[in-house]
């Protein structure tokens, strides 16, 4: 691991407490491992892990966000988000690939909403116009794909920015038109679209509290 990784991970470790990682799993399920710290703890050894490593470059965070990831404990994973949510003006319009295969992999709305919320995002906001272009279509892409995940995230991207008074409204309501139907047969659990519609419901509840004039 890297010097950063390990200082992340090492901290992580020490705050761990074993009733808070039995709460986790019996909140969030059992497809993560839980050390049991605290999403403040989390947050604030990103922080110390950025000053003790001033000047990483995109490279450097990107590789450090998917070390961090690879081990499925929740708080490592929790980690590599707050790692993107601070570095998300040093992300480009190709690491909405590395952020899908996180995504996939997730399958906890507490690492996913995140992700799509205050990392996708505020980095489609801040491309160009090709850039743009470029992440508007891979965001259809999940809006159709089965995984409703992937669909989740795209359909929670322009969340924040909705909030602010901007935001593309026109996109989310032509992704929520493009849900595919869920399987039959399938556990609530595992039913995208279930986990998709939550995603409908959250953006258009906040919505209406924050931008009455937006129509659905």
């Amino acid at each position: 691991m890297s010097d950063a990784g390990d200082f992340i991970d090492l901290a992580l470790q020490r705050e761990s407490s074993w009733s808070r990682a039995e709460e986790f799993e019996a909140r969030h399920g059992g497809g993560h491992r839980y050390y049991g710290a605290s999403v403040g703890a989390v947050r604030g050894t990103v922080r110390d892990a950025l000053r003790r490593h001033p000047g990483l470059t995109h490279d450097d965070v990107t590789a450090l966000s998917s070390e961090l990831w690879q081990v499925p404990v929740y708080e490592r994973r929790l980690a590599a988000v707050v790692l993107l949510q601070s570095s998300v003006s040093l992300l480009r319009n190709t690491d909405l690939t590395r952020v899908e295969g996180f995504v996939r992999s997730a399958r906890l709305g507490a690492l996913v909403d995140p992700l799509a919320v205050d990392v996708v995002g505020p980095l489609i906001e801040g491309l160009d116009v090709v850039g743009r272009v470029r992440a508007d279509s891979v965001l259809d892409r999940w809006a159709r794909d089965p995984d409703g995940w992937l669909r989740r995230a795209a359909l929670l991207s322009p969340l924040r920015a909705l909030r602010a008074g901007a935001g593309d409204w026109p996109r989310f309501v032509r992704h929520a038109r493009l849900m595919p139907p869920s399987p039959p047969g399938q556990n609530h659990e595992d039913d995208g679209g279930a986990i998709a519609a939550e995603a409908v419901s959250l953006v258009l509840a906040e919505t209406a509290r924050h931008r009455p004039d937006l129509e659905f």
